[in-house]
């Protein structure tokens, strides 16, 4: 027989005050209870007289999923061995609650032969549960981890969105994670990621209200747990999260600079798998994903101001480059000709100086949709900057096609802009350019944007207004171009520049009181170039910015070499041109304040000759400039004067000293009557500006005389010499020559007749 149900240890033993459970139990699953001790009451809820009268109690309490181990230690295996390993189980307390156990027994033979287990049952329910929230909290930060690599390496924010959701719903207990963005009128949260499309239905919505727990946690900013749904009445449960079968929910909000971008939430189907320590980690894993966003919507901002032009929005040259390599790779592959327009809306610049930049501004503005509703859907248009436009035509057929949309998108400007209430029409003159490429082959994208600049500027030169085809006869020019320019890198180097000095005369006393730097290059094999022959090539190429230091330094030492040679006499000056490219140059004025403290020559001996063209192209940056030179003390002449526009406009803007009267005028003296009015006009206005005035291009005595009646200052041209090496002037300073003597009011005198008895040289350029 067995020994009785009834506990028969003695009451009182110190045994059972312990803060453990001490038991005897036959083996097996359904083993009799021998003794438990009355602990057993203060940590499972069972008086040990209910452990006593039912054998399978212990078995039922185990959990679940420790069950099959706790009791696979019910052998007669273990009988006799007292080194039997401690297990560690879960039991359900008579309240529902779980607690963990460790079950440290040793199965021994009764009197009777029979095997009963002696043991002590352990609470180590804080000691797990430490493990556990040690444990979560490592898989937690190893999850915050990855997601920190993974947005460190791809900015992407639907792959980030996707990694952040499989990683979080790896975690122990939870079933699924789901990102949540706020929709544009800030009443819905949409689904970006998470869960399975295919149980969602038309569940991928929630509401940004208090009615939904991601609405509360987007709403509070704080974080929001429901630890059980059946029980919950503060929010209703989203369909999807119903579907998926979830107990418990965790939401936090997605915050952003300016605003959240949404709720990252998990869900397990355990009953209050999440609490309060829980929020850290989701916390962490949301601030991952919104420093990731916004480093996107940075970087995505960014992107489009580098690649975008700020005033139209349209892509700039850099983007425009950008499609137009990709196309021509394309082209590569398909054969298919690809072509450009390169756009330039004509007298753009009178607009600017007549109502204002901002007028220019709002033109440009208005442009830009004019031409994208004349363009194919596909068709790329940039703004290259200033009034230049470039639009790719991908997918041509054949020239007659890219002549036939650059006529269509000419037409957009048959209707006029309205700009500060009036009705203005603008014109543009249309380069095309296409390239038509066999399989294999590659080109550049700026040798197709230079081809269509090109015939664009044919297009401003035939009469704007009109579309130009770029051709053989073009390509061949800007080859010539091309290697122009590659030779002039090297000729400051080789040392292949040279000045020629053509005097300057006042026109009263046949005094040469300056001369004006003209530059030539000594080609190896074209021999000596003229400046029309390569000043060009230098402004597109910005290598005029070199050569015009070098012909300012050149000429300044030069003219102190020749005050040496003339201690007596007045120093002379110099005139040296400037280009359009110098005169925007920021750095002009310190340029040439560096070259005259490098020469020591006194700035009242330096003129800067710039170009009325110059200044309308750059009125916004030459103002400055001009300025700065004019604080330098050098002398400023506006050269060309008249072939412009609004010339006296300029006059009053920029500090100038002197104007030189164009040859163009100079040619029509004693000739026409509307030439020479044009000139007598302009010497009278400019006595009453105090300006100097020079004639430029006199070649007989002729223009002479009627330059000495209308009381020109002072004159230059083959009348008096071409331009001269330098060595011819010092010849002629050493003799005495360099001066003409009195110069006289009119043609008939034997003075005139000596002056007019040089011989006549062939104009040519200067």
């Amino acid at each position: 027989m067995h020994e009785s149900t009834e506990q028969n240890w003695p009451e009182g033993r110190i045994v059972d005050r312990l803060p453990v459970i001490v038991y005897a139990s036959e083996l097996g699953e359904n083993g009799r209870w021998r003794y438990i001790s009355p602990q057993v009451e203060e940590i499972l809820g069972f008086t040990p007289e209910e452990f006593l009268a039912d054998p399978g109690l212990w078995a039922r309490l185990v959990h679940p999923d420790d069950r099959l181990r706790a009791l696979a230690v019910e052998s007669r295996d273990a009988l006799g061995n007292r080194d039997t390993r401690p297990v560690e189980y879960r039991m359900y307390t008579k309240e529902g609650r779980v607690v963990w156990m460790l079950d440290e027994a040793v199965l021994e033979a009764d009197a009777h032969g029979i095997p009963v287990w002696h043991g002590v049952l352990y609470d180590i329910s804080e000691r797990k549960t430490a493990e556990i929230d040690l444990q979560r909290s490592l898989a937690q930060q190893a999850v915050v981890a990855r997601l920190g690599e993974r947005a460190l390496k791809n900015g992407d924010p639907e792959a980030l969105m996707r990694d952040a959701v499989n990683l979080i719903g790896e975690l122990d207990g939870v079933e699924f994670a789901c990102i949540w963005e706020v929709g544009r009128d800030g009443r819905r949260l949409n689904l970006r990621a998470g869960l399975d499309d295919t149980a969602l239905a038309s569940g991928r919505r929630v509401s940004a209200g208090r009615e939904s727990h991601a609405g509360a946690a987007l709403d509070s900013g704080v974080p929001i747990i429901v630890g059980d749904w059946s029980e919950d009445e503060r929010f209703s449960m989203p369909p999807a999260v119903r579907a998926l079968g979830a107990t418990s929910s965790l939401a936090v909000i997605i915050d952003g600079k300016d605003r959240p971008f949404g709720v990252l939430d998990v869900h397990s189907a355990e009953p209050r798998r999440f609490d309060p320590k829980d929020v850290p980690f989701l916390e962490a894993s949301a601030n991952v994903l919104a420093d990731a966003f916004e480093r996107h919507a940075a970087d995505r901002a960014l992107r489009h101001r580098v690649l975008h032009d700020a005033l139209t929005g349209l892509p700039n040259r850099l983007s425009f480059v950008d499609s137009l390599d990709d196309a021509l790779g394309r082209a590569s592959v398909s054969g298919s000709p690809v072509g450009i327009l390169f756009l330039d809306l004509d007298h753009f610049k009178l607009i600017n100086d007549s109502l204002g930049h901002h007028a220019g501004d709002a033109l440009l503005r208005a442009v830009a949709p004019r031409l994208r509703a004349h363009l194919r859907p596909g068709d790329i248009v940039a703004r290259f900057g200033g009034d230049e436009f470039g639009i790719l035509i991908d997918r041509l057929a054949d020239d007659a096609e890219a002549v036939a949309i650059a006529e269509r998108v000419a037409a957009a400007f048959a209707q006029p802009f309205s700009m500060q209430g009036v009705d203005h029409f603008v014109n543009a003159s249309i380069g095309i350019a296409v390239a038509r490429l066999a399989s294999g082959q590659s080109t550049n994208a700026e040798l197709l944007i230079r081809d269509a600049d090109a015939a664009m500027y044919r297009a401003k030169e035939s009469g704007r207004n009109r579309t130009v085809l770029f051709d053989a006869e073009m390509r061949a020019t800007a080859a010539r171009r091309l290697e122009t320019e590659r030779e002039l890198r090297g000729a400051i180097d080789r040392d292949e520049l040279e000045l020629r000095y053509q005097p300057i005369v006042n026109l009263r006393t046949g005094e040469v009181t300056g001369l004006e730097a003209l530059v030539r290059w000594r080609h190896r094999e074209r021999g000596l170039l003229d400046p029309a022959d390569f000043v060009g090539v230098a402004e597109d190429s910005g290598l005029i910015e070199p050569i015009g230091r070098w012909v300012q330094e050149r000429a300044a030492r030069q003219i102190l070499e020749w005050h040496e040679l003339r201690p007596d006499d007045r120093p002379l000056d110099v005139a040296v041109n400037l280009s359009a490219r110098q005169v925007a140059h920021r750095g002009l004025a310190a340029n040439v304040a560096e070259i005259l403290a490098r020469t020591g020559l006194d700035p009242v001996h330096l003129r800067l000759e710039i170009t009325e063209t110059v200044l309308v192209e750059e009125s916004a940056s030459a103002i400055a400039s001009l300025e700065a030179l004019n604080e330098l003390g050098v002398r400023l002449v506006l050269d060309d004067f008249g072939t412009g526009y609004s010339s006296l406009a300029y006059l009053n803007r920029y500090p100038f000293h002197a104007l030189k009267i164009d040859r163009s005028f100079v040619d029509t003296l004693g000739v026409e009557q509307e030439g020479t009015a044009i000139v007598e006009a302009v010497i009278g206005m400019a006595r009453a500006l105090s300006l100097d005035v020079i004639a430029e291009g006199i070649e007989n005595d002729v223009q002479l005389a009627e330059l000495r009646r209308l009381e020109c200052d002072y004159g230059q041209g083959h009348l008096f010499h071409e331009a001269l090496r330098p060595e011819e002037i010092s010849r002629m300073i050493a003799a005495g020559s360099l001066d003409y003597g009195p110069v006289p009011a009119g043609p008939a005198s034997a003075d005139a007749a000596r002056i007019t008895s040089r011989p006549q040289r062939s104009r040519k350029v200067e």
